[in-house]
């Protein structure tokens, strides 16, 4: 066959998925003689790389290379996402495509000039022409990273593996390599973001069902501000108070919802409160009163109960992907960054939304100084006041809270030390990153670790001269409307019944954004019945939301 029509006949395919690699394949040159073509015992043709002294390398077996690519996809047992470093001849890509439990198949390769040879000398129109496939080359490992967290969905897909073309992948080590990493990388953040999952997405979905009808009454804006003051709950902010109270009238006072207790027990009343867990305890926080003045900003998806707290409401919405599903198709809500996974990060990025061009951080330890766990005042002293008794004191309450971490080290500075687990080293340096991007923060001097938040800039660069009004967007229908037409979509999703690839092909794209909002709760599905896959993960999706919906729907109603 004509190399120019098989080069052409390969691009059309591709072209279908992706036509912008397809442009740039069209730009490459297809005659450097990267590849020779060998002839296996099989009668399949075979690519090998051509090294500097002119020796060719098969990059498969010159046996049977369909039997070689069987034998390597094999190794994937509960791998329903592979990614394959190497395009090759496309044998080992075609034998994962053949496997009904293989939803996904992604194939990272470099040298567009190669590729191009690849494909003007070898028909892939069958594996392009797989709406599985997909093809990233030159990719970069930040967009590698990023890419992966984007199409990897662990309650489909389950587990998700690399396998090289080792002779591939020894031509290009470093590449290859930084690639390896890079995906190490995104596949942490995955697992990161699905454990929160297991344990909250069924929470997260009730929680946020129910804030919808708190959230229909319209509330007034909050204004922008320019000079903002944090207080987080670490024992440092009982060293710092004086400070604060000093520095109080120039200041907007965001108080984390773990140091509200504090800040009320030393007579400071704060401009704003935050609070983003979705956990039932974060209502000791407001067990001894918030001023009905006070704004409490809240995730879409807290605990109706924390609501209750307040009649001064400010809900926005954050990462969840039912959240911006009703900020798209009921109401927009303003969006804080709650990607840190802790309140003090949450607070610094309510500041930022509200336009503050500088921003003071105090209490924040992200440690606990001298084996100190909160400041005085917070909801841990007065829950521990009432659980202790003669067997079990007040003393050693704290202490097994202070030791319950099996990641505890104790690091010692010049004049002091402090605790530190592995889980607020990352929130640490998650904050530290965020404010760096500022530009506009200054930590207040404490006993923890100290924050590394050098200023790039005296003013934030998107805030300078910007006025930012926190405030949510006009109603398109009543709450119990809107419910009663997404339990509808809910249930009226495609069938799974012949398998998550064909289900996921099927999908519209109203249908998709749906399915978005349900992944979570198949997170904590899963983690009590791992056994759930495919069919039977969407139907007990359906299920639960369906009852969780109609558990609300009637007493709302009358």
């Amino acid at each position: 066959m004509d190399k120019q029509y098989l080069f052409e006949r390969n691009l059309l395919a591709l072209s279908v998925s992706d036509p912008e690699l397809c442009s740039r394949l069209t730009a490459a040159e297809t005659t450097l003689g990267r590849y020779k073509f060998l002839t296996a015992r099989s009668g399949t043709q075979v690519p090998a790389l051509i090294d500097a002294a002119g020796t060719a390398h098969p990059l498969h077996s010159l046996v049977d290379p369909q039997k070689e690519g069987r034998r390597l996809v094999s190794t994937a047992i509960d791998e329903g996402f592979l990614v394959f470093f190497g395009l090759g001849g496309g044998y080992h890509i075609e034998a994962a495509l053949e496997r009904e439990d293989i939803y996904r198949v992604l194939v990272v390769d470099y040298d567009l000039d190669g590729l191009a040879e690849l494909l003007s000398s070898q028909e892939y129109i069958h594996i392009f022409n797989d709406s599985r496939f997909r093809l990233l080359a030159d990719v970069s490992p930040a967009a590698l990273e990023m890419y992966i967290p984007q199409v990897y969905q662990p309650v489909l897909y389950g587990g998700i593996r690399v396998l090289p073309l080792r002779t591939r992948t020894a031509f290009d080590q470093a590449r290859f390599t930084e690639a390896g990493d890079a995906f190490t990388r995104a596949i942490e953040r995955v697992k990161g973001d699905y454990s929160v999952q297991a344990y909250f997405g069924k929470r997260w979905f009730s929680n946020i069902i129910r804030n919808l009808f708190r959230v229909e009454q319209e509330v007034s804006p909050i204004p922008p501000i320019r000079h903002a003051a944090i207080s987080a709950a670490g024992p440092s902010l009982d060293m710092q108070l004086p400070e604060l109270i000093r520095r109080r009238d120039s200041r907007y006072l965001i108080a984390t919802d773990t140091s509200l207790p504090s800040l009320l027990a030393a007579g400071v009343e704060p401009d704003a409160v935050i609070s983003i867990d979705c956990q039932h305890i974060s209502y000791y926080h407001f067990m001894g009163g918030l001023p009905g003045h006070i704004p409490l900003f809240l995730d879409l998806a807290s605990p109706p109960a924390v609501a209750a707290c307040s009649k001064n409401l400010r809900f926005f919405s954050s990462g969840h992907p039912l959240t911006r599903y009703i900020s798209r198709f009921w109401r927009s809500f303003p969006v804080v960054d709650t990607s840190g996974g802790n309140v003090t990060y949450a607070a610094l990025s309510l500041a930022d939304t509200l336009g503050a061009q500088q921003i003071e951080l105090y209490g924040a330890d992200f440690s606990y100084p001298r084996g100190i766990t909160y400041a005085r005042g917070t909801y841990i002293y007065p829950y521990f006041d009432k659980r202790q008794n003669r067997f079990s004191p007040v003393e050693s309450l704290f202490s097994d809270f202070l030791y319950r971490s099996p990641s505890l080290t104790r690091v010692g500075t010049e004049d002091s030390w402090y605790y530190e687990t592995k889980i607020m080293s990352r929130y640490r340096e998650g904050l530290e990153e965020k404010a760096l991007a500022l530009g506009t923060v200054r930590a207040v001097p404490g006993m923890g670790p100290p924050l590394e938040l050098e200023k790039k800039s005296n003013t934030h660069p998107s805030a300078a001269g910007l006025l930012r009004l926190f405030s949510s967007g006009p109603l398109t229908m009543a709450a119990e409307d809107f419910l009663l037409e997404y339990q509808k979509k809910i249930g009226s999703l495609p069938s799974c019944r012949q398998g998550v690839s064909q289900f996921l092909e099927k999908l519209k794209e109203d249908e998709s954004l749906v399915l978005a909002t349900l992944l979570p709760i198949g997170a904590a599905l899963k983690r009590r019945r791992p056994e759930l896959t495919g069919e039977a993960v969407l139907e007990e999706i359906q299920a639960f939301c369906t009852a969780e919906i109609n558990r609300i729907l009637p007493g709302i109603a009358g």
